[in-house]
């Protein structure tokens, strides 16, 4: 058995996102997103699933907020439903919307609960990918507009912010491998989306400090680690396209001002080419406060060059895997936060971490010591990083609630709250109560579960 002590102002918290738990899709004035669209849409998500009701947080915050509490985290990462305060994604904007965040983040702060903030996870209204989506001027201009007004609205109640959640979920899963919304499968489209969404975020940041908002601001990437399956050349390239493709793509533009050249160059061997203006790079690249970091899972990467667009495939080695399928293996989490240092030592948030373990209520229990496990492992990690003197300010476990799982519906769950989709019921897992006792005591004690 090892205990691990965290620095006394490390911060513990959980994270979810609006439309995979809010419900309330038609309610009060919201107009519909680009998620609305998708999940109607037959054979895009499992059992034509939707987020129409999803775990109805949008009515039973209180009861989630109270969960919280008791659970004792100190922030809580949640995201704005964009087209909750804009119907049309710009234009009139909708009070109800408005007044609903301001009663929730209210009810956290009462709570002790610091308010932890993504701007964008996902949900473009409609009617801006009518208009081009995110490779369109129209729709990068109403997302300043909409970050402008949360600014403004919360400044001095909300001081932590993120711009985008996972830019290569919006660029690359969604409009190349088509397995999101808005599910375009096309390589020139996916990096013109992830150059929208970038001088997005840097016109958002900029429009930030011009405001003075008190507070810190940032973006957060997924990351995943990889590591080449042989001593070959070729693997060994293959593994960092994966890597550079996941994170580099997005942070370099953001902390150098230019994209990883070797992706340029493979990009163009591939038909593809950014559009990069006079200007854009020192849009994109205005200083940031914070990095937040969504990790799950790392790979044994093998070149094969009928393997996509990047040219490489991962290898099963037998490792144990979570019920999604994603290996476990928190050392690349310990890789990933070294490989960050390269931008220089920014405060690292881990937005993002947990597990896919779809046990079921017995007798009022979950036991899901699998979850436990994973978690375990990777807060580890994380202590491992901070003792190499690498800034991990926080970590905010995936999932708060079991909740609406993007294309696998409902089948997958991530809480440390269980939800019973047909009657709303929340049932704490052990998990939950493992992790209340990390928080209570600010340490992680390993032993075999």
């Amino acid at each position: 058995m090892t205990i691990f002590q965290f620095p006394k102002d490390f911060q513990w918290g959980t994270a979810t996102a609006a439309y995979q738990i809010e419900g309330a899709a038609a309610e009060d004035g919201r107009g519909p997103s680009i998620w609305d669209t998708f999940a109607k849409t037959p054979g895009k998500v499992f059992n034509g699933d939707n987020g129409d009701i999803a775990c109805d947080s949008y009515h039973r915050y209180e009861e989630d907020i109270a969960l919280m509490k008791q659970l004792g985290i100190q922030s809580y990462r949640f995201s704005v439903s964009w087209s909750r305060i804009l119907p049309d994604g710009d234009g009139e904007i909708n009070q109800a919307g408005l007044d609903y965040y301001h009663r929730f983040v209210d009810k956290l702060l009462e709570n002790g609960i610091e308010p932890f903030c993504t701007l964008y996870h996902w949900d473009l209204p409609q009617t801006l990918q009518d208009a081009g989506g995110w490779e369109s001027d129209i729709t990068v201009e109403a997302f300043v507009k909409f970050s402008e007004i949360m600014y403004r609205e919360f400044n001095g109640k909300i001081k932590s912010w993120l711009t985008f959640n996972e830019p290569w979920c919006i660029a690359f899963l969604s409009n190349l491998l088509g397995a999101h919304a808005p599910g375009n499968r096309d390589l020139q489209t996916a990096l013109n989306v992830g150059h929208g969404l970038l001088l997005a975020h840097g016109k958002s940041v900029k429009k930030f400090r011009e405001l003075g908002i008190e507070g810190k601001i940032g973006i957060a990437p997924n990351m995943e680690w990889a590591v080449p399956y042989s001593k070959s050349e070729a693997d060994k390239a293959a593994s960092e396209r994966h890597i550079a493709w996941f994170a580099d793509w997005f942070l370099d533009p953001v902390f150098k001002g230019e994209y990883p050249q070797f992706m340029v160059d493979w990009f163009e061997q591939a038909g593809a080419k950014v559009d990069v203006k006079p200007g854009d790079m020192e849009i994109i690249s205005q200083p940031i406060d914070h990095l937040g970091i969504n990790y799950y899972t790392m790979s044994v990467d093998r070149y094969n060059p009928d393997a996509g667009v990047l040219g490489f495939e991962q290898i099963d080695m037998g490792l144990v895997q979570t019920d999604i399928g994603w290996p476990v293996e928190s050392r690349g989490l310990y890789e990933a936060l070294h490989h960050l240092q390269k931008y220089g030592n920014i405060d690292i948030y881990i937005t993002e971490n947990g597990a896919c373990i779809n046990d079921e209520v017995e007798n009022g229990q979950v036991k899901d010591f699998r979850r436990i496990s994973y978690l375990q492992q990777h807060i580890a990690q994380i202590h491992r990083a901070i003792t190499d003197g690498i800034q991990v300010k926080g970590y905010m476990a995936w999932s708060m609630m079991d909740n609406f799982e993007w294309a696998e519906g409902y089948r997958m769950r991530f809480g440390l709250v269980h939800v019973d989709y047909r009657s709303l019921v929340r049932t704490p897992k052990e998990s939950f109560y493992w992790y209340q006792n990390v928080i209570r005591n600010n340490w992680l004690e390993t032993r075999p579960l």
